[in-house]
């Protein structure tokens, strides 16, 4: 479901439902009249409750304001979505990202999903529920924590003074340790560890996003993504069931903009 909550003209209006609807508005601008896109800011004032009545006039659905989840609104809006994984639906997925975050990592989402064989609507959907819970819909690229709790890591391979900070978590599913950038490193013909390297991880967008494609595709993830089994992704990625509930959210949303079911 894109929306859990109701938005509009006396709804409950979270903010992360609100910014959903004025991205869907913002591509169904010729049919809302707007000159300009909304703002994408998740407030819900009377310029985004205009708009989504005028959207609601043009679709022949009751223009009342207000999207319910389900509702005939929200139909309307899914049926005029446009194809492909465009940018307006990859910021409805990863509602928290910012509009530069979006810019950043599109279009080497798009090359890297196409590599990696991660290539039907299904497979996207679970990709990026996973990747979007992992780094906080595109805003960590690293980890916060400066590393040294891996210091000495011996399976991880940090086996020389500094590897625990030097090697820490990086890119969109992190990698981590000094075995794992060197496996990494091999499998694209890049050196990422000497000097520093492997900063290139996280600073770098194709990276970021590869390693993320990289370690999907190396564990064989598409076979689970395939069955739709979101829970056994959680387990594989994360080693247990952190942060299921979010990646479920995620999934439904990501179904709903992709249409899926």
């Amino acid at each position: 479901m894109c929306i859990t909550g109701s938005v509009g003209q006396n709804g409950r209006n979270d903010k992360g439902d609100v910014k959903r609807i004025q991205l869907l508005l913002n591509m169904n601008a010729a049919a809302c009249g707007l000159e300009k896109p909304l703002v994408a800011d998740g407030l819900c004032g009377s310029g985004t409750i205009g708009v989504l009545n005028a959207f609601q006039r043009h679709a022949g659905v009751m223009s009342n304001g207000r999207a319910e989840p389900g509702d005939q609104t929200m139909k309307a809006f899914q049926d005029r979505l446009p194809r492909g994984l465009t940018k307006e639906k990859l910021w409805t997925i990863m509602t928290g990202a910012t509009e530069a975050h979006i810019k950043r990592y599109h279009e080497p989402l798009l090359n890297c999903l196409e590599r990696n064989g991660i290539d039907t609507p299904l497979r996207v959907a679970h990709f990026l529920a996973q990747v979007g819970h992992e780094c906080g819909d595109f805003r960590y690229q690293e980890e916060i924590a400066d590393g040294s709790a891996y210091e000495g890591r011996k399976d991880l391979g940090n086996t020389q003074p500094g590897d625990g900070k030097r090697f820490k978590g990086r890119g969109l599913i992190q990698l981590t340790g000094r075995s794992n950038y060197t496996r990494y490193g091999e499998a694209i013909g890049r050196d990422l560890v000497t000097g520093d390297n492997a900063r290139q991880v996280a600073d770098d967008p194709e990276l970021a996003i590869d390693v993320a494609c990289w370690y999907w595709t190396s564990r064989k993830l598409n076979q689970w993504a395939d069955e739709d089994n979101v829970r056994e992704l959680t387990r594989r990625i994360n080693g247990g069931y952190n942060g299921l509930e979010d990646r479920e959210l995620r999934l439904a949303r990501a179904k709903w903009v992709l249409a899926i079911g």
